[in-house]
């Protein structure tokens, strides 16, 4: 496996990755380049080509704790150092205005529950009761077009996500998309 390869298929998981970890984004970018070259001088130690993400990984994940620790050395982390969580709001913002067209173009049913559950926030449990039907049918509605509304955005946006499937990330595909 090449390292263009490799670098190719597991970038983007490796800096969403980062990105959970990591508050800072130019500090991202450089433990990122620490990974590519530690990736590139040592990938031909990696004999079984299926371990390779996982050794990626641990990688990233040891750059990760030799960064705090030297952080640590150096200062204690203040709330600036914690901007991620103002970005990831800022992430959901930019967003949220963009999913109005997706929505518009599922069916009627899907448009209305998705508006009312995703975007004003009202609970599963509540819609469900208010629309007379089982909230265990919801939920299966709901992944349903969820899945749908995913496949719009899809066309349009490579989203990186955190652990939690949270978006932190996003970027732009060509305008093919029909809703783009």
């Amino acid at each position: 496996m090449t390292i263009e390869a490799v670098w190719h298929e597991y970038q983007s998981s490796v800096k969403a990755f980062l990105h959970a970890k990591v508050s800072n984004p130019d500090d991202v970018d450089d433990l990122l380049q620490d990974i590519l070259l530690k990736t590139y001088l040592h990938l031909n130690e990696v004999k079984d080509r299926t371990k390779v993400k996982s050794w990626l990984f641990q990688i990233a994940n040891n750059a990760i704790v030799d960064f705090y620790r030297e952080k640590g050395r150096s200062k204690r982390i203040s709330q600036d150092d914690l901007w991620f969580e103002r970005e990831k709001e800022q992430v959901r913002e930019d967003l949220v205005s963009c999913l109005l067209p997706f929505i518009q173009a599922l069916p009627h049913e899907d448009a209305e529950m998705l508006t009312s559950i995703e975007l004003n926030g009202q609970s599963q449990k509540a819609y469900a009761k208010e629309q007379g039907i089982n909230y265990s049918t919801l939920k299966s509605r709901l992944q349903k077009s969820r899945e749908k509304i995913n496949a719009l955005f899809q066309d349009c946006c490579e989203l990186s996500l955190d652990k939690n499937g949270s978006v932190i990330d996003y970027e732009a595909r060509s305008k093919n998309g029909k809703y783009c």
